[in-house]
């Protein structure tokens, strides 16, 4: 878009140039009038570049934010995997410990399952059918049926003991080992959740690089385009001197209309105001206007016909109104003629004849120019109306 946008500028600059050097040695203010017109469009193209190159700024500062935001992701999104990194390896030391711990709770289970199995051993040698009621009968005296109560009561807590030990390794032994499990499946995840940040990591630096070239092309066309309109803007400026001193090498032209009755007051009343004017859109209105040459266009030939005493609105749509249409090839001195500039009728003049007008224009103020070929001839609507 940037590239066709120069290309459009650099074609209208150069065949805009062209056609002004071409042009016949015509009046100085016509000529002026005529290429600052035509910068006045350049102008316009530059407004317009500006609002380019504010837009890409714009979108410029937008992409570097979105890409400090990647870069901040990518770290964070680093540090997450570092530590994730750290507790798999601390989960792993974890089950290296688990699982040391778990061949010493089986040993401890073998080895009271021996000792169960002896003492099961022992008692069915023995019968298999003595109570320990029987044990303390068959005591030979009292102190021998204490010493015999005390080695029951020993027995029984021994007993008991082994068992409850044995149940509570066995309860360990599957704690333990339902741990270990937890802390594997634990890791497994992790390990998914690791891959799975790693390729979150790839797709934003993939992302930040893309968004890095695409800033930097737009960087260098932006750059371009502000040179380009630099280099214009200075051979326009250069052009405008250069008519500048035309204008006052050359005697500026006045109108020396001869014609009868009043229009020839009016042809002839904004002489004095050549290159002592500027336009103001709504000008010529007030006393202080007219004293200090401020006029639009409508506003500047309702003054000038005032002067031959003949009252006419200053609005370019009712000015075309105000008197009969003819044809161009019926044009006379002080006839109104009007040209499609910002709008249809958007400007209007008093005809002095010879191919040219008078009016206030909008980059010279009142000046007489050509109406025949460049910029006016191209604005001319071919609407005429006398007064």
């Amino acid at each position: 878009m940037l590239r066709k946008k120069l290309i459009a500028l650099n074609t209208t600059i150069v065949l805009g140039l062209g056609s002004f050097f071409a042009l016949p040695a015509l009046q100085a203010e016509a000529n002026k009038a005529e290429v600052q017109e035509e910068r006045s469009g350049i102008q316009e193209k530059i407004k317009g570049a500006d609002k380019e190159i504010s837009y890409l700024q714009e979108k410029q500062a937008a992409l570097n934010e979105q890409i400090k935001r990647s870069e901040q992701a990518i770290k964070d999104n680093t540090q997450k995997i570092d530590d994730t990194k750290k507790q798999i390896t601390d989960t792993k030391s974890e089950v290296d410990e688990l699982k040391k711990e778990i061949p010493i709770i089986e040993d401890r289970i073998l080895k009271r399952n021996e000792v169960l199995k002896e003492r099961a051993l022992s008692f069915q040698e023995s019968g298999g059918d003595v109570s320990y009621l029987e044990v303390l009968l068959g005591s030979s005296s009292f102190r021998n049926f204490v010493d015999r109560v005390g080695a029951v009561a020993t027995i029984v807590e021994a007993d008991r003991e082994i068992l409850e030990q044995h149940e509570a390794d066995k309860e360990e032994l599957k704690t333990k080992k339902a741990a270990v499990e937890k802390k594997l499946a634990g890791l497994n995840e992790s390990r998914v959740e690791l891959e799975g940040m790693m390729a979150q990591i790839k797709e934003q630096e993939s992302q930040a690089k893309t968004m890095k070239e695409d800033l930097n092309q737009q960087e260098q066309l932006a750059v371009a385009l502000k040179a380009d309109l630099q280099d214009k803007d200075g051979s326009l400026a250069t052009l405008e001197n250069s008519l500048q001193d035309e204008m006052v090498a050359e005697p500026v032209s006045t109108v020396s209309y001869k014609g009868k009755g009043n229009k020839s007051i009016a042809v002839r009343a904004g002489n004095k105001y050549i290159g002592n004017s500027v336009y103001v859109f709504g000008g010529g209105r007030t006393a202080s206007d007219i004293a200090n040459g401020r006029f639009d266009c409508s506003g500047f030939v309702a003054w000038a016909y005032s002067q031959a005493g003949i009252k006419l609105p200053a609005h370019t749509d009712a000015l075309k109104n105000s008197g009969s249409q003819i044809s161009y090839s019926q044009i006379q001195p002080g006839d109104l003629v009007f040209f499609d500039t910002y709008k249809k009728d958007g400007h209007v003049g008093i005809y002095v004849g010879g191919g040219k007008f008078i009016g206030s224009q909008s980059s010279t103020g009142v000046a007489i120019v050509n109406m025949t070929s460049g910029y006016w001839g191209d604005k001319f609507n071919g609407r005429v109306v006398r007064i």
